[in-house]
């Protein structure tokens, strides 16, 4: 049989934006197989397809916002080549039982997740979960180019709307106060003391959700901290990400968007842990990522996602952050001037 130069790839993550910005890498690498010209589909959840509207590398987009029986149906039509599963979940499988062609799947490591917060046993491999998804990607014969994710933004969009603070034309610092589960960020008190600590204006970023602690935060630090939180689109978050001389972020997706223009980014970790496989990944400059957490509690790593409180109501996790390491951090980087 002679083998095909044009493949169909169905690529399938329904969320989040941290997880679809990191399948960016797979994405690139499908164009590039040598001898194949390859296109690119991509289903997500509806809320997240604006991630990918302006993405080169997918040629097509399909929105799952309704039933999933539709949606495989709609599928089912364009005959594809291999199925690149990087959610693997109950969704993901019942896409690929419909429509019967090669899937690669990505490892989600659940039973290793469990060992590691329910016994404290580590089976997790020193693995990214970029390269998990290439593992995913090999069915359709695809390797990582290590150059990293990627973002793009829409064009006409406006990235530097009106009512921001002047120190955003200068050197700031931009902290991504988000995080899906509380015990995933530091506490108002912990991140109001350490803004008063750092040499930089501090400009704060989030959700619309987290627009509440924001105000709490710069109402009690003064005019070097903004609240930008719920202010501005994610394509503006992510320019103002880009344009800022340092990040501290927690484990939450504009993490991954600092990672995506190699920030110089300082991650703080609370109930999950870096050997999750979600650290910042920047491949080409991985000296710009500062992990800081609490190690050596025995009860870290408590959930692979988060909780609404500490389980074990200390919350030392990130009570325990240092938040002078953060500041010596800060300062070393303005010292540098070598970026």
């Amino acid at each position: 049989m002679q083998e095909k130069n044009h493949i169909k790839v169905l690529v399938i993550r329904f969320s989040s934006m941290g997880d679809i910005v990191l399948t960016t890498p797979v994405l690139r690498c499908l164009k590039k197989i040598p001898g194949k010209q390859v296109e690119v589909h991509f289903v997500t959840k509806k809320m997240f397809a604006s991630l990918l509207f302006s993405n080169p590398h997918v040629d097509k987009l399909f929105m799952l916002d309704g039933k999933l029986s539709e949606l495989t149906a709609r599928l089912k039509k364009e005959n594809y080549d291999y199925i690149v599963d990087l959610h693997h979940n109950l969704r993901s499988l019942i896409v690929k039982l419909n429509l019967r062609k090669p899937a690669g799947n990505c490892r989600k490591l659940n039973l290793e997740k469990w060992l590691k917060t329910r016994l404290k046993i580590d089976r997790l491999p020193d693995m990214h979960v970029v390269d998990r998804y290439f593992e995913a990607a090999a069915v359709a014969g695809t390797k990582n180019d290590q150059e990293g994710l990627e973002f793009y933004f829409p064009p006409g969009l406006d990235l530097m709307p009106s009512g921001l603070p002047a120190f955003v034309n200068g050197d700031y610092l931009a902290f991504v106060i988000g995080g899906k589960h509380p015990t995933k960020r530091l506490p108002n008190e912990k991140i109001i003391s350490l803004c008063e600590k750092l040499p930089l204006p501090v400009l704060l970023l989030g959700g619309a959700e987290d627009a509440p602690n924001g105000r709490e935060i710069a109402g009690a630090c003064g005019e070097n901290v903004f609240n930008a939180c719920g202010l501005f689109s994610l394509p503006q978050s992510a320019y103002l990400v880009k344009k800022s001389r340092v990040v501290i972020s927690h484990d939450t997706g504009l993490m991954h968007i600092a990672a995506v223009f190699n920030k110089h980014l300082i991650s703080v970790w609370g109930n999950t842990v870096p050997a999750f496989g979600m650290v910042p990944y920047m491949p080409e400059h991985p000296d710009r990522s500062t992990i800081v957490e609490v190690e050596g509690l025995s009860c870290r790593p408590c959930s692979k996602i988060g909780y609404a409180r500490c389980p074990k109501k200390h919350f030392d996790c990130m009570n325990g952050i240092d938040e002078n390491l953060i500041v010596r951090k800060v300062s070393a980087i303005m010292a540098d001037n070598h970026d």
